[in-house]
């Protein structure tokens, strides 16, 4: 053993049928005490929530970093510092752009692409690359995985769902070429074993099934030979990463077997039947993911758009797209408030997931851009300007944080991806409808 101990960034825990990957460690930076310039990779997520919102309860009032957050984004008042809110900007191919109804599934078609959706007949679809597929072609490489796509819907990529539209359009937001969308993860299990599965998947999983190990308990021999190469900091960091891997092993077990009492509810193991559980799991392996530097991009679908799921667990009965056409009606304008908030709180548990995760001098969200939001603005008219958008993180402090960012009516949203791209390395000129980066917010290329 070298005097020195330091490790490969890309070092992995070898087990029976299983390649862990771990978090950043500091023998993987050896320099990182005597340098204050080490950077740490920045995490892109692109979070999507369907059906609009209402605008007047969501849109925060001021102006830079002299404002107050709104009624529905008040649960983001711990992390108010470390989030941008931007208006003005539009996802121009949200619109018809004389192809008539559909709103729903331009909604999510658009979303990443900037692109147009068309009614075409069959199983011809045909959009464009979305902006974390754009951004997996330049820095997707540097990791295991190019991406990770997540969702807690299940979405067919055939057949009519909305006005004519491809159910491909409302099913996906992630799109690797104009005619192929990425299928998105629902079921947690697979999800999981897709971030810690090696080559032999099929014969490792089949002997872990048999034994019902944990995947801790797979590399536990490789893990003992790395400790002893650590120093204190290091073990006490693995030691926390592999709590959180063990506790979000756990929950996915609780779930399948929670499900195992409920014979009624034909999901496939691994899938909770309370969707607070499904989306703060899929949080979880988004943190994981980005804490072992698996993958560096990732998109989450909350629901499909038009989704008309229920929220019962704030007193809402109705389904969210038949109460988003609320024709001004108080009680459905209540209740669309009481969802949007709902789900941002959701966010919120993300964003506290990725506060908690130290990482140099600061902390994972720190290192990310974690993009919340939609290409539908107003829930009733279904509009696609001044759109609900939230940035999370600094990038590793490229981007000044805890502002209220006005932008001219018809910016396009795509300006703000190419910026974000540009910060994570990945250095895009264009992208979709974009006509460049947004003023104020994207580092120089070299």
């Amino acid at each position: 053993m070298a005097k020195r101990n330091t490790l490969p960034r890309r070092t992995f825990l070898q087990g029976l049928g299983t390649a862990m990957a771990l978090p950043m460690l500091e023998a993987m930076t050896p320099t990182a005490r005597a340098s204050a310039n080490t950077t740490a990779p920045v995490r892109m997520a692109f979070i999507f929530f369907p059906n609009g919102a209402i605008v007047p309860n969501w849109k925060p009032e001021g102006e830079g970093d002299n404002w107050q957050l709104s009624r529905t984004l008040e649960s983001l008042t711990p992390h108010k510092e470390q989030i941008s809110v931007f208006t003005g900007l539009t996802q121009h191919h949200g619109r018809a752009n004389g192809d008539g109804g559909g709103d729903h599934a331009r909604n999510a078609g658009s979303f990443l692409t900037g692109a147009q959706p068309r009614k075409t007949a069959g199983a011809d679809i045909k959009l464009g690359v979305s902006v974390d597929q754009a951004a997996a072609q330049l820095i997707g490489r540097q990791t295991r995985l190019p991406s990770l796509e997540l969702g807690v819907e299940r979405g067919r990529n055939s057949g009519n769902c909305d006005s004519g539209y491809s159910c491909a359009y409302s099913a996906n937001i992630s799109w690797k070429s104009e005619s192929t969308p990425m299928a998105k993860e629902i079921n947690p299990k697979l999800a999981f074993e897709r971030l810690f599965g090696s080559a032999d998947s099929a014969k490792g999983q089949a002997e872990r099934d048999l034994y019902r190990k944990s995947i801790l308990d797979l590399v536990a021999e490789d893990a003992a030979l790395l400790r002893k190469r650590l120093g204190k900091r290091d073990q006490r960091k693995l030691d926390e990463y592999f709590s959180s891997v063990r506790e979000l092993e756990q929950q996915i077990d609780r779930a399948a077997t929670k499900l195992a009492e409920v014979p009624e509810y034909d999901v496939p193991e691994g899938i909770p039947r309370e969707i607070e559980s499904h989306i703060r799991l899929m949080y979880d392996i988004m943190t994981l993911a980005f804490q072992t530097d698996t993958t560096r991009i990732s998109t989450f679908m909350l629901a499909n758009a038009g989704s008309n799921r229920s929220y019962p667990m704030v007193g809402v009965g109705g389904g969210h797209h038949s109460l988003s056409h609320h024709q001004n009606d108080e009680k459905k304008m209540e209740d669309i408030t009481k969802i949007d908030t709902y789900l941002v709180s959701q966010f919120g548990y993300f964003l506290d997931k990725l506060k908690s995760v130290k990482e140099g001098d600061g902390s994972l969200l720190d290192n990310s851009l974690i993009l919340y939001g939609s290409a539908i603005a107003d829930a009733n008219r279904h509009t696609h300007h001044d759109l609900p958008i939230v940035l999370a993180g600094s990038g590793s402090g490229q981007l000044q944080t805890g502002q209220l960012r006005h932008y001219p009516n018809d910016t396009p949203l795509n300006n703000l991806f190419v910026s974000m791209c540009r910060m994570a390395g990945a250095n895009l000129d264009t992208l979709g409808d974009s006509t460049g980066t947004l003023e104020g917010l994207s580092p120089t290329v070299a």
